[in-house]
């Protein structure tokens, strides 16, 4: 690893709101799938939480991309291979396309589902309905739009961390060092 690569770190506040909405969105999947063996009362609260940490997530994500816009990241490793330059920035790309529809279309089924009712932000504030319509067909897209966009988002997680493990393992190559907020 030379020198400037060690030296090319993102930023404090990118550092931060990276492992901000990992932690958000690792906590969402892992609710949604505990929530599918909770009594009803139970998985209604579990399921509170869940539509408010993807309303965080949403704003977050905003977050990121004006922090993103107004900070420029480090560039990428000089010893990648082309096809691993290539990967990472389709892989950055498609996450940030998922981290904002993923909340979206889960927002748009809260709507619909709830028929305009505000999704309860922690029981702190409501946060308002998206204006969609409330028949079955509206509920199926927005349903199913949340369904696909959330497993495409697991399977690029999956890819995001094999490589961080292959980077930080069996390349050494310094990359984890870059987007942890200490050291």
């Amino acid at each position: 690893m030379s020198n400037t690569d060690s030296a090319a770190r993102y930023s404090r506040g990118a550092s931060i709101l990276h492992w901000l909405i990992a932690l958000l969105i690792i906590g969402n999947f892992v609710g949604a799938w505990m929530s599918e063996d909770l009594p009803r009362d139970q998985k209604f609260v579990m399921m509170g939480y869940h539509k408010a940490n993807g309303i965080l997530i949403l704003l977050l994500t905003l977050v990121r991309i004006g922090w993103r816009f107004t900070h420029r990241p480090p560039p990428l490793l000089e010893s990648l291979k082309a096809w691993e330059a290539a990967l990472a920035k389709v892989t950055h790309t498609l996450f940030y396309l998922l981290m904002l529809a993923v909340p979206l279309a889960g927002w748009g089924l809260h709507s619909a589902f709830g028929k305009g009712k505000p999704v309860s932000m922690f029981g702190l504030f409501d946060f308002p309905a998206l204006p969609v319509g409330s028949d079955k067909a509206t509920i199926g897209l927005f349903h199913d739009l949340h369904e696909v966009t959330a497993t495409a988002m697991l399977a690029l997680f999956v890819l995001h961390v094999a490589a961080a493990l292959k980077h930080q393992f069996a390349d050494r190559d310094g990359t984890m060092r870059r987007i942890v907020p200490w050291g």
